[in-house]
């Protein structure tokens, strides 16, 4: 399957306030193949888009006015109306310390990817959300992708290195940001050559 067939299908939205970010995340994703693109410029604008127009994955900024990116996922998950609470949110911040990191998880975001972005890093996390979707837990103070299966990994490692502990302003790389957020084996996935940008 061909990359402009492999997305040419999906919806995305866009939801950031900055117009030049919003362009480049168009271009990429138009250069990926994806056809039916919308965009927000805020948060609140982004909620009224999604009231009538059924997004398959959301491209979400964190730092947006009148709420963030983490209270626009919040009301994203816990809503009871016609939004669907299901729908991965890809969570788009030039902000990769570990407590951010942390707390988009701990909001129900699904993937999280590092400013500046390429071609190559999102179709990867997008390749990710359609191919290996996590089941959706609903516990009291949280309704999200599953992140026990991490929990688990990182209790044990703790254990296995104290008395180290992170430290909340700790940058994370891009890779360690994927291992935080996915736990399956994706060198299995089957392998689409890296997009092709001009």
């Amino acid at each position: 399957m061909g990359q402009s067939s492999y997305l040419a299908n999906v919806k995305f939205l866009i939801a950031d306030d900055n117009a030049f970010m919003r362009t480049i995340i168009r271009r990429i994703l138009a250069t990926l193949g994806a056809q039916d693109i919308r965009e927000a410029g805020d948060g609140a604008e982004a909620l009224k888009i999604i009231q009538t127009w059924p997004a398959d994955i959301i491209l979400l900024d964190w730092e947006m006015t009148p709420f963030d990116g983490i209270e626009f996922t919040t009301m994203m998950r816990h809503t009871h109306d016609a939004i669907n609470t299901f729908v991965p949110i890809i969570m788009i911040s030039a902000h990769s310390e570990y407590w951010r990191i942390s707390k988009a998880r701990d909001a129900g975001v699904t993937e999280f990817l590092v400013k500046p972005i390429s071609a190559h890093t999102l179709f990867s996390r997008i390749r990710n959300v359609i191919e290996r979707p996590r089941p959706f837990v609903n516990a009291p103070g949280f309704f999200g992708p599953d992140r026990r299966r991490h929990e688990a990994k990182h209790t044990q490692e703790r254990r296995e290195h104290e008395p180290e502990q992170i430290s909340p302003d700790r940058v994370m790389e891009q890779d360690e940001i994927n291992a935080f957020f996915n736990h399956a084996d994706t060198a299995q996935l089957p392998h689409y050559p890296p997009p092709k940008t001009e």
